[in-house]
């Protein structure tokens, strides 16, 4: 028997190298049968186009016509299009209509999931909150459904690779603009407006299923708030913030949907949370950027155990110990990997290339921009995150000045933010709206000049290692702004800084958490943490 394994095409930004990893777990578990395997992929530095990794590499693009032209000469015994993220995935429908074997979840069921209107369709069926979207094909249909919709709002083109030309429009010059500047609307390429849950928590779903059980890997609650890639945003397993009541729903809806889509393999799913409210975003029936971070989380290789479910394995038979805890009442929903007791917090957190582009604007948003990602784990959250930030580069000061600069939207959120600093002792500086915000809210701040108000400003303050951390969220305009200076400051002296409230506030905990343990981390293996599972 052999099986062909689409790779996700070249590495490049916006198109993670994660999915490499699912690639390589897949053939190694589909080699541990006994199968044959054959890859697709093109991409040098990846372990996928290792000569000794599968039993035959071809190195050339991933398109429609190298796949058929070497399905002709292998005659495989079926495809796997699912670890290879979004590139592999949208050949489903083109392979399904030449009777070439997809193994793994139907292509019907992939299209339901890829498709607006049928995902919309099913989520009404299943009873599912989703936010208000429309779909427009002119310029003048696009501006129409945006004031039916109101602002903000998350635009985007029909078919995007990791994001690409998304973004948050907060009214409707700023949509003209890109409508102008950043796609072309037309009847092929329509564009996606969809109703941006303003301080709402994202959350992402790692699911496996074998078509009658449903296993969820981890529920993720994203650090920055939604409207951030999930690529680029940090996240927690467990979550941190979230009631036990709204992280049960979440698990109940992963598993409607999982089933509705008779789900064989990986899934990963996209939600937001806002007032207690749980709203299904995306499904992608796929393996996702977060496997990899999952499965060293869980201590379940997914991709693996995802491969050999594809081949009509049963997760009964690969994980008995999961299930005999279910049957013990030891997991916190009837479909957890992890049992009720687990007491560790892993935080992923993501590296950016912001030095070697020194005229991108280092802020977060729809598209993404990262090129890697790290693990902390702990006992506590903060630890954790506190871990994370060390492993990417970034140590958290625990004494100094921090600089706060808000949107306007932001402002009533960081008043408890910037008490929390000066209460662990830091100097908080603040250019003039924030400053005059915080100050008649009772708040101790410092206010420092904007670079447009003269000198000495917050960007001499930073060039000279006189501020120790930044806090600072875009207004939503593009243009170079004051914030686009500091930011760039920011990453060109190395100093540790977060472009959304939830990543100040995440900050905070972990500086406090740090000063509480007296600046002493413990170390935890994998090993040690896993030994009992």
């Amino acid at each position: 028997m052999k099986i062909l394994i689409l790779g996700s095409g070249p590495n490049r930004i916006g198109q993670g190298i994660e999915f490499d990893y699912a690639c390589v777990q897949a053939i190694f578990a589909l080699k541990e049968e006994g199968i044959q395997t054959i890859m697709i992929n093109c991409n040098p530095e990846t372990v996928s186009t290792d000569y000794d990794t599968a039993n035959k590499l071809y190195f050339e693009p991933v398109v429609l016509e190298n796949v058929l032209e070497v399905i002709r000469k292998e005659n495989p015994d079926g495809v796997l299009i699912q670890f290879g993220g979004q590139t592999p995935l949208k050949l489903s429908i083109p392979l399904r209509n030449l009777g070439i074997p997809i193994l793994g979840t139907d292509p019907e069921s992939i299209d339901i999931a890829e498709d607006r209107e049928r995902f919309r369709e099913l989520m009404n069926k299943l009873n599912i909150r989703q936010t208000e979207s429309r779909t427009a094909r002119t310029k003048e249909e696009a501006l129409r459904c945006a004031r039916e919709i109101g602002y903000p709002l998350l635009v985007r083109p029909s078919y995007v690779l990791g994001g690409r030309a998304m973004r948050i429009v907060y009214e409707e010059e700023e949509l003209l603009d890109y409508l102008e500047e950043a796609v072309e609307v037309s009847y092929e390429r329509p564009i996606l407006l969809d109703r941006y849950l303003s301080d709402s928590v994202e959350v992402d779903v790692d699911a496996i299923g074998d078509g009658e059980d449903f296993l969820i890997g981890a529920v993720m609650e994203h650090i920055e708030e939604a409207g951030v890639h999930s690529g680029d945003s940090a996240a927690s397993i467990p979550p941190y913030t979230l009631t036990e009541e709204v992280t049960q729903e979440i698990k109940e809806k992963t598993k409607l949907i999982a089933k509705a889509l008779k789900t064989k393999g990986l899934i990963n799913l996209q939600f937001a949370v806002k007032n207690g409210e749980v709203y299904v975003l995306e499904v992608n029936p796929r393996a996702s950027r977060t496997i990899p971070f999952v499965s060293k989380s869980i201590g379940y290789p997914l991709a693996k155990l995802a491969a050999k479910v594809c081949i009509g394995k049963k997760l009964r038979d690969l994980v008995p110990e999961v299930f005999e805890r279910l049957k013990e009442g030891k997991a916190h929903y009837c479909s957890d990997f992890l049992p009720k007791d687990w007491e560790y917090y892993t935080v992923k957190e993501v590296v950016f290339p912001w030095n070697r582009f020194p005229e991108v604007d280092p802020v977060l948003g729809p598209e993404m921009k990262s090129t890697g990602e790290v693990m902390g784990i702990d006992k506590k959250f903060g630890l954790a995150y506190y871990k994370s930030q060390l492993a990417a580069g970034n140590k958290l000061p625990t004494e100094g000045r921090i600089f706060i600069s808000v949107a306007d939207r932001d402002k009533p959120k960081v008043v408890d933010l910037a008490k929390g600093f000066i209460d662990l002792g830091f100097e908080v500086l603040a250019t003039s709206g924030t400053y005059k915000f915080l100050k008649e809210r009772g708040v101790d701040v410092k206010h420092v000049l904007k670079v447009s108000e003269g000198r000495p400003n917050v960007v001499d303050m930073i060039k000279n290692s006189e501020v120790h951390a930044v806090i600072n969220t875009p207004t939503g305009r593009r243009a170079r702004t004051d914030a686009y200076h500091i930011r760039r400051a920011t990453v060109q002296q190395g100093i540790p800084y977060t472009t959304t409230v939830r990543g100040g506030y995440a900050m905070l905990e972990a500086i406090r958490c740090y000063l509480e343990s007296g600046k002493r981390l413990k170390v935890y293996s994998l090993q040690e943490v896993f030994g009992e599972v």
